[in-house]
């Protein structure tokens, strides 16, 4: 056989098994691209995203973008190939499989968390909205879930009010581990609470809930990594009443990341005028129900997302920051905000054209 044949022969087998082995050999990588952003003030799925009743409302115009990051699901196993595309590509991060989906977690329990944080950043996006117009808000802790094969479990319910512990008012979600924390594992807790049922009657007829059960739970002792801690099994987190109806009509969309801009949006959609001046702005965060920013994962990605698009300024949590600064997409201004007060200070600056006054991300 000819040399010059067999050195073909040879580069094409060898560039089979590279291509064959970018193919057949798994990775523990998983990635990140951008995902789709959405209008908070305008209409997705044929109907408007944030939908108010019962209370007056103003046109709006101008763009509130959330956005989001496309990532590959906690069951796929990318190869070699992809992997090395990914890390070439710019509007892709690799990182480590763990990273995104840690202790094994499933595509299940990653739906399912997703979708509470989704729900939880709703019910705060609303509460700092409200807020910031001096709307008085009633809210109260419940038990957000009880955690299979504990204690709690067939006791207490999703849903139900915590009203004490042990005798102790409860005021916010933290005060419960901190009450049932100060026993040893094996003793018993007692908890008064508003079942969720009741809870349910009452707001419907909009009267307050007035029956309450006390239950007895032994604690035991925590699994997480050999603590000597007493749990009963359950998460906390808060429930709220609003004087008007406040609907977010989002669907597949997860995590908590959209907080600020649905803030944002509801409070715009509230008060006269436009908050963004006609301007296209886009940005993220996750929003505390006193209105606190902050950061969230896949910001690079957020912002070629929201340029592609068409975004002319990018609300920023601060501590996300020099992160995104180190590459933004050119026509892009990246403004940092801490508070949702952070937020329409600069939105104001927007539309007054004071833009050499807004709080800049730096890379450092």
């Amino acid at each position: 056989m000819p040399r010059r044949t067999a050195t073909m022969l040879a580069s094409t087998l060898m560039l089979i098994a590279l291509l064959c082995a970018g193919v057949f050999i798994k990775v523990p990588y998983s990635e990140l691209s951008p995902g789709p952003t959405v209008n908070t003030l305008g209409d997705h799925g044929g109907e408007p995203v944030l939908q108010i009743s019962g209370r007056k409302t103003y046109p709006t115009s101008g763009h509130l973008n959330m956005t989001t990051v496309r990532v590959t699901s906690a069951d796929y196993k990318m190869n070699l190939g992809e992997a090395v595309y990914g890390w070439l590509a710019h509007d892709a991060k690799i990182v480590p499989h763990d990273t995104l989906y840690p202790d094994g977690k499933t595509e299940e329990q990653s739906t399912q968390e997703n979708a509470e944080e989704f729900s939880q950043s709703q019910e705060s996006a609303k509460v700092a909205a409200l807020k910031e117009l001096h709307v008085p808000v009633q809210s109260w802790v419940i038990v957000s879930t009880v955690v299979k094969d504990s204690p709690a479990e067939g006791r207490l319910h999703a849903g139900d009010v915590i009203k004490d512990v042990d005798g102790t008012v409860v005021k916010a979600p933290d005060d419960v581990a901190k009450l049932v924390t100060r026993h040893k594992p094996g003793e018993k807790v007692v908890f008064t609470i508003v079942p969720a049922k009741e809870q349910a009657a009452a707001e419907k007829a909009n009267k307050p809930a007035t029956k309450t059960e006390k239950i007895t739970i032994t604690t035991r002792t925590s699994d997480d990594d050999g603590a000597e801690r007493a749990i009963v099994g359950i998460a906390a987190g808060t429930d709220h009443t609003f004087p008007f109806t406040i609907d977010i009509k989002l669907a597949d969309v997860g995590g908590p990341s959209a907080g600020l801009m649905f803030a944002l949006g509801i409070y715009d959609k509230l008060t006269p005028g436009s908050l963004t001046g006609g301007k296209f702005v886009a940005g993220t965060g996750t929003i505390d129900d006193d209105g606190k920013v902050g950061p969230i994962g896949g910001i690079e990605m957020k912002t070629v997302g929201a340029r592609d698009k068409g975004a002319q300024y990018f609300l920023t949590p601060a501590d996300n920051c020099a992160a995104a600064a180190k590459d933004t997409p050119s026509g892009l201004t990246l403004i940092k905000v801490n508070t949702i007060d952070d937020a329409l200070g600069a939105l104001k600056d927007l539309r007054e054209g004071k833009t050499s006054d807004l709080p800049k991300c730096t890379k450092s």
